[in-house]
């Protein structure tokens, strides 16, 4: 292998010097950092609680209510609780990890807890909404205020006298 080469002044080359092995990876110490201080928190406080892990959802507006399809697939209705609590829609709810028999070679599935969050704007009719489970995909319709929707109003004509005062 070649080592780079310096021209000086006196047309003579000179070799580089060889410098020390290349500096440890910054990241690979960040990790190992976070690894200690984790293992330390975890000694004094105790695990941390699982983070619930948000699905899919496709959120649509019409004229006069909001409807949100959440994916959901293989969990069953009695298992997920709907909230509403002002403009924010909350569905909670947890997929358990199965029994299988033999050794789980791969898993890519979901399972433990969810977390679905939505703020809507305007204001909602919260008493009128409806959540219905079909096909693995939870369909929720959140109906807006009567005082939200537009209300077209109509304009009437009215006739300008042409009485002059004399």
């Amino acid at each position: 292998m070649a080592m780079p080469v310096r021209r000086h002044r006196g047309g003579g080359l000179q070799e580089r010097p060889v410098w020390a092995p290349a500096p440890l990876n910054p990241l690979v110490e960040f990790d190992e950092l976070l690894n200690q201080m984790s293992g330390l928190l975890e000694s004094t406080v105790g695990a941390a609680p699982a983070v619930a892990w948000t699905p899919l959802a496709d959120v649509s507006e019409s004229e006069d209510a909001f409807h949100i399809e959440i994916e959901l697939p293989g969990v069953k209705s009695k298992d997920i609780d709907v909230e509403a609590n002002g403009p924010e829609l909350v569905v909670t709810g947890e997929i358990k990890e199965r029994e299988r028999k033999g050794v789980l070679r791969r898993s890519t599935r979901r399972v433990g807890a969810f977390e679905y969050r939505l703020r809507l704007p305007g204001e909602l009719d919260t008493h009128k909404i409806k959540a219905e489970m079909q096909d693995g995909v939870l369909g929720i319709t959140v109906p807006k205020a009567d005082v939200a929707k537009p209300r077209h109003v109509e304009i009437t004509e009215t006739r300008e006298s042409t009485e002059s005062s004399g």
